[in-house]
């Protein structure tokens, strides 16, 4: 079970999650590697519009070309320095607290667990995305946020009682509430258009994280909802 932490959310795509504290990380956590990985191809995409292309998450190529990796691929590439640095600032202050509570829960395999629910959410969150744009030759997509947003939601599933707040601002809401909030606005935001963003892509990966989380805790025994409950009941009860 993850103790309870408190976050400052600089901007979630478009707010991204920053730690009071940054928590501690082991040397060559799955969440650093993604991170690098992430960097790395971000930036030689950045730098080489063939290989952005080839990368990007565009409807058609997967429809008529069968390229299925770019369900992958468009997750580890950003348009620019802030939309990198945002996704990567709020994947380093859930990820680490949510893969060491992956440790916990699943043990050795944890980490492993960690990384398929991550690799799992970037085509997922975008199997709406590309119900909607299958031939539309007019629509890319790229980032991490859909993956990012299983981390944040499976974060906020293990730790109801986590603060967050608005950068710069010193008022805090608790997860349990943070997590409706954020979907509503994005199903507003999505259904409104008129954005660069991909608020379906956060949805569903938000709401990817939490089924993965209750599924996989099903295999070990682990009360997943009823520890989410119990969290709320907590506070409610103070």
């Amino acid at each position: 079970m993850l103790l309870p932490f408190h976050f400052v959310p600089l901007c979630l795509c478009p707010f991204v999650p920053l730690p009071l504290s940054l928590p501690q990380t082991y040397p060559m956590s799955i969440t650093i590697i993604i991170i690098i990985i992430n960097v790395l191809v971000s930036l030689a995409a950045m730098n080489n519009e063939r290989l952005m292309d080839n990368l990007i998450f565009y409807p058609p190529a997967i429809t008529h070309d069968k390229q299925f990796y770019r369900f992958f691929s468009s997750g580890f590439i950003h348009a620019d320095f802030g939309h990198l640095i945002f996704n990567m600032i709020s994947l380093y202050a859930f990820g680490a607290m949510v893969e060491s509570g992956f440790h916990q829960v699943f043990g050795e395999s944890g980490r492993m667990m960690y990384l398929l629910m991550y690799l799992l959410a970037l085509p997922v969150s975008l199997l709406p995305t590309f119900a909607r744009n299958r031939s539309n030759s007019y629509y890319r997509s790229l980032g991490a946020s859909g993956a990012v947003s299983a981390v944040i939601f499976a974060g906020l599933l293990m730790s109801p009682q986590s603060g967050v707040g608005m950068y710069f601002i010193p008022i805090y809401i608790h997860g349990f509430v943070f997590g409706p909030l954020y979907l509503i606005i994005s199903a507003y935001l999505d259904r409104k258009g008129g954005s660069n963003i991909n608020h379906s892509a956060h949805i569903w990966g938000a709401l990817f994280g939490v089924a993965f989380l209750i599924v996989a805790g099903q295999f070990v025994d682990f009360p997943i909802v009823s520890n989410f409950i119990a969290g709320v009941q907590d506070y409610f009860n103070r």
